[in-house]
C-alpha cells in the first residue's frame, strides 16, 4: 500500500513539474469565428493546427518565442492560404494574433481565448 501511495505521489508530482514547464503560448485556444486553435510545441518553435471548424487539421502557423509572453512568426489565413509575417502576444487569458504584410504597412488582428 505504502509503495502504491509513494508511486502516485511521484507520478503527480512529475505531472506538475511537466505542467509547470509548459509555455505560456501552449494549449486550445478558440478562435474569434469560434473555431478551437491547438498550439503545441514542434521543430523549436509553436506550431498552430486548426482542430475544429471548416479548417479542423489544417496548420496554420508557426511562432517562436521573442521574449517574455511574445512570439514572432508566420501565420496563415486557413481561407485564403496566404501567409503572414505574425505576432502573437498574451494577456491573461487572451491570445493576440496578428498578421502583416509589406513590412508591416497592412496587418489584421483577432483576439482569441484560452480554453
Amino acid at each position: 500500500m505504502r509503495v502504491r501511495t509513494l508511486a502516485l505521489a511521484a507520478g503527480i508530482a512529475c505531472f506538475s513539474v511537466a505542467a509547470a514547464h509548459a509555455d505560456p503560448i501552449e494549449g486550445q485556444w478558440r478562435t474569434q469565428s469560434g473555431s478551437t486553435a491547438q498550439i503545441a510545441p514542434c521543430g523549436g518553435g509553436f506550431c498552430v493546427t486548426m482542430k475544429s471548424g471548416e479548417h479542423a487539421g489544417k496548420r496554420i502557423g508557426k511562432m517562436s518565442p521573442a521574449g517574455e509572453n511574445r512570439y514572432t512568426g508566420e501565420i496563415t489565413d486557413p481561407a485564403t492560404d496566404e501567409t503572414y509575417s505574425g505576432k502573437a502576444s498574451i494577456s491573461g487569458a487572451t491570445l493576440k494574433m496578428s498578421g502583416c504584410v509589406l513590412g508591416g504597412l497592412f496587418c489584421r488582428s483577432q483576439n482569441w481565448k484560452r480554453m
